[in-house]
């Protein structure tokens, strides 16, 4: 069974999400009510999942989602009232693997725990299409590439723009006339040279770098 941990300041939040999970077949093993309780909660209790509130007092959510990452295997989702919340990026920068708003229906508060506990990214399409747009609209003065970075190859800082750009493996293939499977293995290169999580995660890092790939065409 999924062990999740509730980390939020507000006591009506924390009490809604148990009765989610718990009626969803899930474990909540814990609660806390800031960041700080929440480090010390996730070391001690172990949990598979940690569903993170960002604006907490003591510490906030990212300081609390970086130190849970380091600290343990458990994989951090934020929880934001707002989808373009400054500080969902540095939440993903801080090893979260995706967020939630707190209006999410209880099917997707379920889903999205189950697909975090298996291992997967829960950042929907969507919301990397907002992260880029807001991207697009502040570039990084100076650039200030991952750690890593250095060591990755012209074509996989290539590839790298591209999925920053929002381009599927496929679509990568076809512009760089090259087969999905060497597009696969130039991607695996990437996450492992630079420590990414996931594309939300790739996002962010080739944004960081200050790479631009394709310009997408738009809607017709």
């Amino acid at each position: 069974m999924t062990r999740v941990l509730l980390v939020d300041d507000q006591d009506l939040v924390r009490q809604g999400l148990r009765l989610i999970l718990e009626m969803g077949g899930l474990e909540v093993v814990g609660e806390a009510g800031d960041g700080r309780a929440g480090v010390e909660a996730a070391v001690g209790l172990r949990p598979d999942v940690v569903l993170m509130d960002l604006h907490m007092p003591v510490m906030d959510g990212v300081a609390a989602t970086a130190e849970i990452t380091a600290r343990t295997s458990a994989r951090v989702l934020a929880l934001t009232t707002f989808d373009l919340d400054r500080h969902v990026v540095d939440v993903l920068r801080a090893g979260a693997v995706g967020f939630l708003l707190k209006d999410v229906t209880a099917d997707g508060l379920l889903d999205a725990v189950r697909r975090a506990a298996a291992g997967e990214p829960v950042v929907s399409p969507a919301v990397l299409a907002r992260m880029m747009g807001h991207f697009s609209a502040t570039p990084p003065v100076p650039p200030v590439p991952p750690h890593g970075y250095d060591e990755l190859s012209e074509r996989e800082r290539e590839v790298l723009a591209m999925i920053g750009a929002g381009m599927s493996n496929a679509e990568i293939a076809e512009a760089l006339v090259i087969s999905m499977s060497t597009v696969k293995t130039h991607v695996r290169h990437v996450f492992a040279k630079l420590d990414l999580r996931d594309r939300a995660q790739a996002v962010v890092a080739a944004h960081d770098a200050g790479l631009r790939g394709p310009e997408r065409p738009g809607p017709t």
